[in-house]
């Protein structure tokens, strides 16, 4: 399993808040998280998931998710 890294437009705890349920049906609890102390607010996903699945899943949410990285 590899991590991936998304610049994100999720701002606060609220909005991890609102995408919490989409994401841990989408990669499973405990396989994200979100840098709100990073400026760029970075979601760093340990999953085998398709990158194209987070953006996919976090627009449907109103979010906007950039691919950075994939360690």
């Amino acid at each position: 399993m590899k991590a991936v890294k998304f610049k994100t437009t999720i701002k606060c705890g609220a909005c991890v808040e609102k995408v919490t349920s989409s994401m841990n049906e989408t990669v499973g609890q405990d396989n994200w998280k979100v840098d709100l102390a990073s400026p760029e607010r970075i979601l760093t996903i340990e999953s085998d998931v398709l990158p194209e699945k987070i953006v996919e899943t976090l627009s449907k949410m109103g979010y906007k998710a950039e691919l950075l990285e994939r360690v």
